[in-house]
């Protein structure tokens, strides 16, 4: 899917004799009923539901849609008890699309949530539903598509060094916002740096070494895993522990100059009321950390755009 979407983004980009607008047009928020074509595989805990929608889908790369959890029968009871629970409805659940607007498909990528003791209030209803059920065929309604997690449409004006700091599934938007811009921004270089605990954790991984291999002069991807032993053994830039500024320091040589997009886990309002209960201060998460880092070696607040997860 990787490589067909650069393709596919390249070919539209030469067929309208130049670069696309980054944003689109604002839009009326609107349903779409889409059929699922494809359920790829990332992780053992993430899948890409590739979708087909009879109308146009028109976004920016790195916004998000909806999916309503009503609409499928088999999480009725689970939702009427949630209700019940809560004194409220459950409200449709947000996913980014890893797809390039130039695409022919629609994707978006999830990750299935777990029930944490301390850092999460309810066990997740949605996302183990559809990393484990949806299959090819199946029908759903989206509503689409927002989000401000999206280049500038003058962004060659701004900069020439676009640097990607993830954990976990918030490499979901920027991989869609890097498919985009190699397809279409060529005066851009990108870092991507990528943090997981795991190897074997790491979403899209197979898709980042084939954009690294086919533009080596414009993209370096960099990952951090903080649970291997031994991470060198996966190739020279997969270095052991968490983003440090040290990292930062290392593939960010103009700081004032980049544009910095950074998205991952960030410290929920459970997390925040349960160590306010105690008395304490929250433990930074990822978002935290690589924020106050960025500020370390000299990153200005405003070249930073931020989306948290969790």
């Amino acid at each position: 899917m990787e490589n067909l979407g650069i393709r596919v983004a390249e070919a539209v980009v030469e067929a309208r004799g130049g670069p696309s607008p980054a944003r689109p047009e604002r839009r009326r928020i609107r349903e779409l009923e889409a059929t699922v074509v494809d359920v790829v595989r990332e992780t053992d805990d993430a899948v890409t539901l590739v979708l087909a929608t009879r109308e146009r889908a028109e976004y920016a790369a790195g916004q998000f849609l909806t999916i309503d959890p009503h609409q499928f029968e088999e999480l009725g009871d689970l939702l009427s008890y949630f209700e019940d629970v809560k004194g409220r409805r459950e409200p449709p659940r947000a996913y980014s699309m890893c797809s390039s607007p130039l695409e022919r498909c629609v994707a978006v990528t999830v990750k299935e949530e777990r029930y944490a003791r301390g850092a999460t209030r309810y066990p997740p209803l949605l996302s183990p539903y559809l990393v484990r059920r949806v299959v090819p065929g199946q029908r759903m309604t989206v509503v689409g598509f927002t989000g401000a997690f999206v280049l500038p449409p003058d962004v060659e004006a701004r900069t020439d060094h676009l640097v990607h700091l993830v954990a976990g599934s918030g490499s979901v938007p920027s991989y869609a916002i890097l498919k985009y811009a190699l397809a279409v921004h060529r005066g851009l270089r990108h870092t991507f740096v990528y943090s997981n605990k795991t190897w074997d954790d790491v979403i899209f991984r197979d898709g980042l070494a084939a954009l690294q291999e086919r533009f080596p002069e414009r993209l370096r991807v960099v990952h951090t895993l903080t649970r291997e032993e031994a991470p060198e053994r996966h190739g020279r830039d997969v270095r052991k522990g968490r983003v440090s500024a040290a990292l930062l320091r290392e593939v960010i040589p103009a700081p004032a100059a980049c544009l910095v997009y950074a998205c991952g886990p960030a410290i929920g309002h459970f997390e925040r009321a349960a160590a306010r209960s105690r008395g304490e201060e929250p433990q930074p998460r990822f978002l935290e950390s690589v924020v106050a880092a960025l500020g370390e070696i000299g990153v200005p607040k405003g070249r930073l755009k931020t989306e948290a997860y969790g």
